[in-house]
């Protein structure tokens, strides 16, 4: 009967307390916020009041259980810790948090009526490190390669990207399945392309994207080997090949497996002449060049997959000539021709050309000597015409006085007789006169 009525007495009072402070309580109302951590993270849960009359704060997880009732632990769990407990604030953490701990959590106010706030606790999944599939080495120019990049352990949903030479690639299978705890995910994402030797040394990337990796996606990466028949190409040394001069040719062979070595051949037959074609490496060496070189080159390249050949028509030239300069040297000529032809009759005849001036040799005039040359010729010729024709006809004139002065005695005479006398007459006067022959 004692107990029964002390603890009626009991109950009577707190019962009376609270409804002196029913009516200062309504105005207090607990504040929380939403929480999202990354699994194995550690969460903060505060709940605020912003005026509280010393009426007391507990936070209990989503099974209903009580953690901290003011500065009081009441569940036994080692990952939970009390931050700070006074009348206005009640704030816990949770650390190497779980997907297990997700949930919604209460923050109570024990007022008249209790009064409570939700927080809800978001755990992310981290999504393992991804890998690539499906990669076989070496591949076959030509082939189709399929590439598959997987993760799991993500929650929600990983998002996986393509690469190649960090140029994204948009046209991709994506697949997405809940893994067996129902709560995280497995993602995964197929490539299909056709390689072709510029793929050789590529590398391709799968990126996992994810909001629990802070910016920092998780990749995983696969370097491309693509074998590829040998592609050739003749090099000369010098585009404009000479008689007597050397020449190189090299041939640039690329192919995977490398073509080693090389096989050179000219018109189709075997290099004509070792001693002065000499092969080094991917070098044909031509010593010194002849016509006889002329021809097509042949550059043949294999490997384990294929076979590939280059051609270079080779034609030599000749050196060509190299014309000395030539130095005009200025000069004033003047050229003067002169000659003198005497004829004397009786009494003295003469005739004299003298003093001809070549008219292309002008005062102040230049140019080479054989101009000079051919005009001193013409003047030389013009002048020896001209003797020839005054000689003739000085001894056609001498020729008629001749016949004049024999003729003189037979001009009076009655008969020949006296003819032949007169004229023999006029012979004897004329041995008295003087000729002079020049």
């Amino acid at each position: 009967m004692f107990i029964f009525f002390f603890l009626c007495n009991l109950s009577l009072e707190p019962a009376a307390a609270s409804k002196n402070k029913v009516k200062g309580s309504q105005g207090q109302f607990p504040l929380t916020q939403n929480v999202t951590v990354v699994e194995g993270g550690t969460a903060i849960l505060t709940c605020r009041v912003d005026q509280n009359d010393n009426t007391s704060l507990q936070w209990s997880n989503p099974a209903q259980q009580t953690l901290y009732f003011d500065d009081k632990k009441a569940l036994r769990d080692n990952r939970i810790e009390l931050v700070r407990a006074s009348w206005h604030e009640l704030s816990i953490s949770v650390s190497d948090v779980s997907l297990s701990d997700e949930g919604q959590y209460t923050c109570s106010l024990f007022t008249m009526p209790v009064k409570t706030s939700k927080a809800y606790l978001t755990v992310l999944g981290v999504p393992e490190k991804p890998q690539i599939s499906g990669f076989s080495s070496p591949v076959m120019e030509g082939d189709l390669m399929q590439l598959t990049c997987k993760t799991s352990g993500s929650k929600p949903a990983a998002d996986i990207r393509w690469f190649k030479n960090d140029k994204e690639i948009k046209d991709v299978k994506y697949l997405k399945e809940e893994d067996a705890n129902r709560k995280t995910f497995t993602v995964s994402s197929t490539l299909d392309f056709r390689v072709d030797r510029s793929d050789d040394g590529v590398t391709v990337i799968c990126r996992v994207d994810h909001e629990s990796l802070n910016a920092t996606p998780q990749v995983a990466m696969q370097v491309l080997e693509i074998h590829y028949t040998p592609s050739v190409k003749i090099i000369p040394s010098t585009p404009f090949p000479q008689e007597g001069q050397p020449l190189i040719l090299t041939c640039e062979s690329k192919g995977k497996p490398l073509p080693e070595p090389v096989l050179w051949t000219k018109d189709g037959g075997e290099l004509p002449d070792p001693d002065r074609m000499v092969v080094s490496g991917r070098e044909l060496n031509i010593l010194f060049l002849n016509k006889t070189d002329n021809g097509t080159y042949r550059c043949e390249a294999t490997n384990t997959i294929g076979q590939s050949s280059a051609e270079y028509v080779l034609i030599v030239h000749d050196v060509p000539n190299t014309l000395l300069p030539t130095t005009i040297i200025p000069s004033l000529t003047t050229a003067t021709v002169t000659t003198t032809v005497a004829i004397t009759t009786s009494p003295t005849t003469s005739a004299t050309a003298s003093s001809v001036r070549d008219p292309n040799a002008l005062a102040g005039q230049t140019g080479p000597d054989h101009a000079l040359i051919g005009g001193i010729v013409a003047v030389v010729v013009f002048v020896t015409l001209c003797s020839i024709f005054l000689l003739g006809r000085y001894l056609a004139r001498h020729k008629g006085t001749y016949l004049t002065n024999e003729a003189k005695g037979a001009e009076d005479a009655p008969d020949a007789d006296t003819a032949i006398i007169n004229a023999e007459g006029s012979q004897v006067n004329a041995e008295e006169k003087k000729e002079y022959f020049i």
